[in-house]
C-alpha cells in the first residue's frame, strides 16, 4: 500500500501543473527571502516614513501576483502570459529598480513559447522584447536617479542667528550593463527552449521511424510466412498429387490383374510402393526445406531428372515422350526446380483428365535467354476445370515468381497445351 501510495505521489508529482506552480512558489519565496521587496518599493516610493502599504506597494505586489500566475500556468497559454509576465516585470522595474528574482519569469515564459511555437514565431516574440529592452535603455529609463532629502534643522542658542539645515542626498540607479544582462538572459532562455523544441522534434522523428520500421519488419514477417506457407502448399500439390496419381493408377491396373496376372498386380503393387515412398521422402523434405537447410545438403529436383519422371509415368499410366533442343544450360536452382515441378503437374494433369489413350509429349529449349518448356497431350477428356484448379495456379504463381510467361489451355488439335518460358536470371522475386 506504501509503495502504491508513493507511486501516485510521483504521478502527481510529474504533471506538469504541479512543476510549474512548484516553481512560480520557489520563485516568489526566493524573492522575498533575498530582494526585500517591501523595503526596496518603500525606499524607491519615498514613503519610508509613511503608511505602511503605499500604493506603490499593492501595484508592485498585483505585478508580483501577475508573474506568479503566469509561471504556474505558463504551459496553457505561453504567448499571453509572455507579455502579461514581461508588463509585469515592466512594472517591478518602474517602482524599485533593479528587476529582482521573480522577474525571471519572463525569461521563463519566453523558453516555454520557444519549445511550443515554431522558431519563427519565438525569434519575433524574442527580438520585440530585446527592442523594447534596447529602446527603454536608450530613453534613459533604467537609469532614471531617485533623490531623498533629509532636513535636519539645530536651534541655536541665540535665536536671532539663522537655523543651520543640512540636506542628505541618496540616489539609486541602475547599472549601465542592466540592458545587456536583461537581453543575455532573454536570448539564453530562447535558446534553450528552441534547442529543447529542436530535440523533441528530432526524438519524435526517431520514435516515428522506429514505429514504421517495426511496422515495415511486421509486414515483412507476414509477407515471408505467406510467401514460404504458399511454397510449402505448392510443393506439397505437386508432390501429393502426382504421387497419388500414380497410386491411383496402378492400383487400378493392379486390381484388374489380380484375378488372372499376378505378375503384373506384384509389379503394380511394387510400383504403388516406390511412389509412395518416394512421395513421402520428398513431401518430408518439403516440410523441413523452410530456408534453413543448405541446399547442397538436400538437393531439389531439376530438368536433369525427367527422365526418371518419364520412366514412371511410363511404366505406370500413358506414354511420353522428350525433345531436348539447344545446349542444355545450367539453371538457377530456383528456375529448375520450377521447371521440373511445370511438367511434373502438366503430366499429372494429363494423367487425370486426358483419358486411357491419351499420350504425351514434352519439348524443352534452351537459348541464351532462358529456357522454353512445351508439354502437350492428345487426349480426349473434358479439360474444362483445369485452368481453375491450384495446379495451373501454382504453375502461375512459380512461372510469375521467376519473371517468366505461361500460357495453358486446350490445344489447336484437342487435348491440352502447357507453354511456360523461364529467364536465366529469373532469381525468386
Amino acid at each position: 500500500m506504501v509503495d502504491g501510495v508513493a507511486g501516485d505521489l510521483r504521478t502527481w508529482a510529474g504533471r506538469a501543473t504541479v512543476r510549474d506552480t512548484g516553481l512560480a512558489l520557489a520563485l516568489l519565496a526566493a524573492c522575498v527571502v533575498l530582494n526585500d521587496p517591501n523595503t526596496a518599493v518603500r525606499k524607491h516610493a519615498g514613503s519610508g516614513f509613511g503608511p505602511p502599504w503605499p500604493a506603490e506597494l499593492w501595484i508592485w505586489w498585483g505585478a508580483t501576483l501577475i508573474a506568479v500566475l503566469g509561471t504556474a500556468l505558463r504551459h496553457r497559454w505561453p504567448l499571453p502570459l509572455l507579455a502579461l509576465c514581461a508588463g509585469a516585470a515592466t512594472v517591478h522595474l518602474a517602482l524599485a529598480p533593479p528587476l529582482t528574482i521573480v522577474d525571471l519569469a519572463a525569461p521563463i515564459l519566453l523558453h516555454t513559447v520557444a519549445i511550443s511555437h515554431r522558431r519563427t514565431v519565438s525569434v519575433v516574440v524574442l527580438a520585440g522584447l530585446g527592442a523594447t529592452v534596447v529602446c527603454w535603455s536608450a530613453a534613459g529609463m533604467m537609469g532614471t536617479s531617485t533623490s531623498m532629502t533629509t532636513v535636519e534643522v539645530a536651534p541655536t542658542a541665540a535665536p536671532a542667528e539663522p537655523m543651520t539645515v543640512s540636506v542628505q542626498r541618496m540616489s539609486r540607479s541602475v547599472p549601465a550593463s542592466a540592458p545587456l544582462v536583461i537581453v543575455s538572459v532573454l536570448v539564453a532562455a530562447w535558446a534553450t527552449g528552441s534547442g529543447a523544441r529542436s530535440r523533441a522534434a528530432y526524438l519524435s522523428q526517431l520514435r516515428a521511424r522506429a514505429v514504421a520500421l517495426e511496422r515495415e519488419r511486421d509486414q515483412q514477417a507476414e509477407l515471408a510466412v505467406a510467401t514460404e506457407r504458399s511454397r510449402i502448399s505448392r510443393e506439397l500439390h505437386d508432390v501429393v498429387a502426382h504421387g497419388l496419381s500414380v497410386i491411383v493408377i496402378q492400383a487400378q491396373g493392379g486390381h484388374a490383374a489380380l484375378d488372372n496376372r499376378t505378375g503384373d498386380a506384384r509389379r503394380a503393387l511394387e510400383a504403388i510402393i516406390t511412389t509412395g515412398r518416394g512421395a513421402l521422402a520428398e513431401m518430408r523434405h518439403v516440410l523441413t526445406s523452410t530456408g534453413q537447410i543448405n541446399p547442397a545438403l538436400h538437393p531439389q529436383p531439376g530438368l536433369a531428372h525427367l527422365p526418371q519422371l518419364i520412366d514412371q509415368v511410363n511404366t505406370t499410366a500413358i506414354p511420353v515422350t522428350l525433345r531436348v533442343e539447344g545446349t542444355p544450360t545450367p539453371l538457377p536452382p530456383s528456375t529448375d526446380l520450377a521447371a521440373y515441378r511445370i511438367v511434373q503437374e502438366a503430366l499429372t494433369n494429363t494423367m487425370k483428365h486426358a483419358g486411357e489413350r491419351a499420350r504425351a509429349r514434352i519439348l524443352v529449349s534452351y537459348d541464351d535467354s532462358g529456357v522454353r518448356l512445351d508439354i502437350s497431350d492428345d487426349g480426349s477428356g473434358s479439360n474444362g476445370g483445369i485452368s481453375a484448379g491450384q495446379g495451373l495456379r501454382g504453375m502461375r504463381e512459380r512461372v510469375g515468381l521467376l519473371g517468366g510467361d505461361l500460357h495453358a489451355g486446350p490445344g489447336p488439335h484437342g487435348g491440352f497445351v502447357v507453354h511456360a518460358r523461364l529467364p536465366l536470371d529469373g532469381a525468386a522475386r
